[in-house]
């Protein structure tokens, strides 16, 4: 792919059409995370110093092709003004009755935010006219936006097709680090994977577990293999009818010499805000919550995080939320901090609950990389080809 760092002698003036992911979470048109918005601060930044002129592309919500005043960008463009220290004007003007030149008229403004994109049923609906529009308002493209590159829009997609397009400094980030874990890898390497579902992440498991060695399945995850074991879980999350996939699964790991471990403790409740019990697995009970992993289970975890040289995290280990129960994913996360401030482990971590986990613990910044992307960062792992990558390509 080419990249908009390898032209940045001949951005000068140039309008650049940057399709960002600033998806955040908003209640009451107020940001709840800001995560998202920071991670593109630098592509932003380089853009500047480079003296493009910018029109950010952007989408927030599902409001399906209607105009939702809770959905709009406003909130997101005030946040990055007071970020930047830059003045950007948010256009709410349909795109349709507008031109390229109606933009940056304003010399003392060289930042410019479209409204939220998913306004358009065009968007999602990739429609070639409406990527052609928007290509249209800059002279070259800027794909920033990893996490929206597993679909096939057309601000993400069919936007390439007329314009010359380039990959972002975070897109390209996102890539390298994911790819230390699928190619460039360094042995042994340790995957945590968590969730309550099973069937959502089998396919990374089978494209990955020949490059694994260990595999460390936590939260409601854990609660699927130990069901399948016969064990007690209780009230505890699981997935209906999985039995055949956690089968598959040990019985691949055994092809591929991976090693499987599971809990062998646990920390439990009779619900969900309360304090927790120490048990081994064989003592849980029927009106039981599983919502954490016990202390003997932590200490071979931390064993073997110890004897790993890369590690990836998906899937925090228990309910993090209530203090009772984060000592879990709170220690993985030490310890993992630990080996990389001695520079002993390549450590990448991904997902919605995962990074809030390590934003609450306040240690995402110690971790090598941290994906904020949901579906397209489980997609790569997956091997699959993401769209918004191969069009760049």
């Amino acid at each position: 792919m080419k990249t908009v760092e390898s032209i940045a002698k001949s951005l000068n003036g140039k309008k650049i059409i940057l399709r960002l992911d600033l998806n955040v979470p908003l209640n009451r048109q107020k940001i709840t995370d800001s995560n998202r918005i920071d991670k593109i601060i630098p592509t932003l930044n380089f853009l500047i110093k480079n003296k493009a002129k910018i029109l950010i592309l952007s989408h927030v919500g599902r409001p399906k092709g209607k105009v939702i005043k809770e959905l709009s960008m406003e909130p997101i463009c005030e946040y990055l003004k007071n970020k930047l220290g830059q003045n950007i004007h948010l256009i709410k003007s349909n795109i349709y009755n507008f031109k390229d030149e109606d933009l940056f008229n304003n010399k003392n403004e060289s930042i410019l935010m479209l409204e939220n994109l998913r306004f358009y049923n065009e968007e999602e609906e990739n429609n070639e006219e409406f990527a052609k529009i928007l290509a249209g308002f800059g002279d070259l493209y800027v794909n920033d936006a990893f996490s929206c590159s597993h679909r096939k829009h057309a601000s993400v997609f069919n936007i390439t097709k007329f314009v010359p397009s380039y990959a972002g400094i975070q897109l390209m980030s996102e890539i390298t680090a994911l790819s230390k874990i699928t190619k460039d890898i360094t042995r042994p390497i340790t995957c945590i994977i968590g969730g309550s579902k099973i069937s959502t992440k089998i396919n990374v498991i089978k494209n990955l577990i020949s490059k694994f060695d260990n595999l460390i399945f936590v939260g409601g995850m854990a609660n699927n293999i130990l069901k399948n074991k016969k064990f007690q879980i209780g009230k505890s999350i699981f997935e209906e009818n999985c039995d055949h996939i956690v089968e598959d699964i040990f019985d691949l790991s055994k092809k591929q010499n991976c090693k499987i471990i599971f809990p062998v403790d646990v920390s439990v409740s009779k619900k969900i805000d309360g304090k927790g019990d120490i048990k081994k697995i064989n003592e849980v009970q029927k009106d039981d919550l599983i919502l954490d992993i016990g202390p003997e289970t932590l200490r071979i975890l931390n064993k073997t995080i110890e004897e790993s040289r890369t590690v990836l995290w998906n899937g925090p280990a228990g309910y993090f939320e209530n203090e009772n129960f984060k000592k879990g994913s709170l220690e993985i996360a030490r310890k993992i901090v630990e080996k990389n401030k001695k520079n002993e482990i390549y450590s990448v971590a991904g997902g919605g609950d995962t990074v809030a986990a390590l934003n609450s613990f306040n240690l995402t910044k110690h971790f090598n990389f941290v994906s904020t992307a949901g579906g397209a960062f489980l997609e790569f792992l997956e091997g699959k080809d993401l769209p918004g990558i191969k069009a760049l390509n």
